[in-house]
């Protein structure tokens, strides 16, 4: 242990490893998302509740006699109070960077995690690491023409990450850069296109989504709207290069067949696709495909598309609320090869309810046999607002052993990466979610040639992101490194309402 000092007797017991909530006190602010995120990591199977000063009232407040955890941070170190010991960090400010508040962090974040291992005996895949993108760094580190060997020691031994996970860094970040070489960042930009309407809500969602039954009349009343955004966003940037563009949701294909064309067409008039490298639209219930809808889109360029079982066991599919059968999903898939698509991903999410190893090989055999272009394979994130979390905690007696196995394992992750490779797929990008499944990652896998460029793109935010439509967040990136957001309303009628007011928004983060 580098930084651990252990004071014995120390005295007071912070609650028992059974409760059904973990809380944190934290003395200061501004520490709670690390403390959070790595403490869950440690407890997947609990609730974790991080009190600060500012926490010091209403329901926080009686959570205070629950306390399992004390931190106290102090100038020059720290002092982490569990099981009845007490562990010290000191700082050793000379060895600090000009940044003193991230050094701080840093190894603040290194005593906690070391802390952690030692009290739970175990380590986690990601170590330390509580950011949504551990390939920036291995991509940031390639730029400044470090060596393999530098970059991978640099993952294990600050910030504790496996050699598997820091090797799989390094090759998505190579991919990254020879995809992104061929994009000029700052001359072009990415366009994504939001229709937040699905067949049905599925229980894990945590998307901008609404059941289209509950909307038909709106929905045309909101392609007018888009199509408003989308003329003032090709007007702004009718001298950059339109480099990607992404529709996605929601379900798009839930428009019917006549509204998809009615938007695509007005997207072809608006916007130079002469140079757009990929254009994908996410085809992705099953039960909202439809020869007819697949004509439009093929008509229309479109390049890439997904078509999104995300498990293909009935069991689940029924218990996660996503109506499309196994059988919709093949028949979607070869569909869409009969129309004449040729990239098309599949996304998969494991860790979903009452699966264990068995029930993954299985969609990964089913799977495997279609043989989609890319594999998208998400580790289940639960929200603890989200129906996904009540449902559990009123299933959790039902289904027994099998919920107490609701998260990924080293053998899923194993499996689906196998499946991958025997369809020569490779891993291209990486993201990570809070509260994910067994502390694991979101992959994507592509044969060479069929990488996703916009994700990518959204995912190491090197170039301004456009987004129309309800729910979407434009990001525009400067020179310089810097990233502003401006966001758009969730509720579908208040987008329509408030349409001049989303344009004024934009207008406000992308004028010079």
């Amino acid at each position: 242990m580098l930084y651990i000092g252990v004071i014995a007797n120390a005295g007071t017991t912070y609650g028992q490893e059974d409760d059904a909530m973990l809380v944190v006190e934290l003395n200061r602010v501004n520490f709670e998302y690390d403390v959070n995120s790595l403490v869950r990591a440690f407890y997947p199977g609990e609730q974790v509740r991080v009190l600060t000063p500012e926490s010091r009232n209403g329901k926080e407040e009686a959570l205070r006699e629950g306390i399992r955890m004390h931190i106290q941070l102090e100038e020059d170190g720290a002092v982490l109070a569990i099981d009845g010991r007490d562990y010290r960090w000191h700082w050793q400010k000379g060895e600090a960077s000009d940044d003193l508040k991230a050094d701080y962090k840093d190894e603040f974040k290194r005593f906690l995690y070391e802390v952690l291992c030692e009290t739970t005996d175990k380590s986690l895949p990601w170590g330390n690491l509580t950011g949504i993108r551990p390939t920036k760094m291995a991509y940031s580190m390639l730029e400044q023409g470090k060596g393999d060997q530098e970059i991978i020691e640099f993952y294990r031994q600050k910030h504790y990450v496996s050699r598997e996970k820091a090797e799989l860094s390094l090759d998505i970040a190579r991919r990254e850069r020879a995809l992104l070489a061929e994009v000029d960042y700052f001359g072009g930009y990415s366009l994504y296109i939001g229709i937040p309407f699905c067949p049905t809500t599925c229980l894990y969602c945590s998307f901008t989504s609404f059941p289209i039954a509950g909307y038909r009349r709106k929905v045309d009343d909101y392609i007018d709207c888009l199509m408003r955004e989308m003329a003032y966003t090709a007007k702004r940037f009718r001298q950059r290069t339109l480099d990607s563009v992404y529709i996605g949701g929601g379900t798009p294909t839930t428009l019917e067949a006549g509204q998809l064309d009615r938007l695509l067409t007005s997207l072809k008039e608006l916007f130079d696709f002469s140079r757009v490298k990929e254009f994908t639209v996410e085809a992705g219930r099953a039960d909202s495909i439809t020869e007819e809808k697949l004509q439009v889109l093929y008509r229309h360029g479109v390049s890439r598309i997904s078509v999104n079982p995300q498990t293909m066991n009935q069991g689940t599919l029924d218990i996660i609320g996503r109506k499309a059968s196994v059988e919709q999903v093949e028949r979607a898939y070869r569909l869409a090869r009969s129309v004449g698509f040729d990239n098309i991903n599949m996304d998969l999410i494991l860790g979903l309810p009452g699966e264990l190893e068995r029930d993954v090989q299985y969609t990964m055999d089913r799977v495997t046999a279609l043989a989609p272009d890319s594999l998208t394979v998400h580790s289940l994130a639960i929200k603890r607002a989200s129906r996904l979390n009540r449902w559990l905690q009123e299933n959790r007696d039902a289904m027994g052993e099998r919920i107490a196995l609701l998260r990924n394992t080293d053998e899923t992750m194993r499996i689906a990466e196998e499946s991958a490779a025997k369809l020569g797929l490779v891993p291209y990008y990486l993201y990570r979610q809070k509260n994910m499944s067994g502390n694991f990652e979101n992959v994507g896998y592509a044969r060479e040639g069929k990488f996703g460029l916009y994700n990518i793109l959204i995912m190491e935010e090197v170039q301004t992101i456009v987004a129309c439509g309800a729910g979407s967040v434009s990001k525009r990136v400067y020179p310089d490194g810097r990233i502003e957001r401006c966001e758009n309303v969730k509720d579908v009628a208040s987008f329509i309402e408030r349409i001049d007011e989303m344009i004024e928004r934009k207008r406000k983060l992308l004028e010079d």
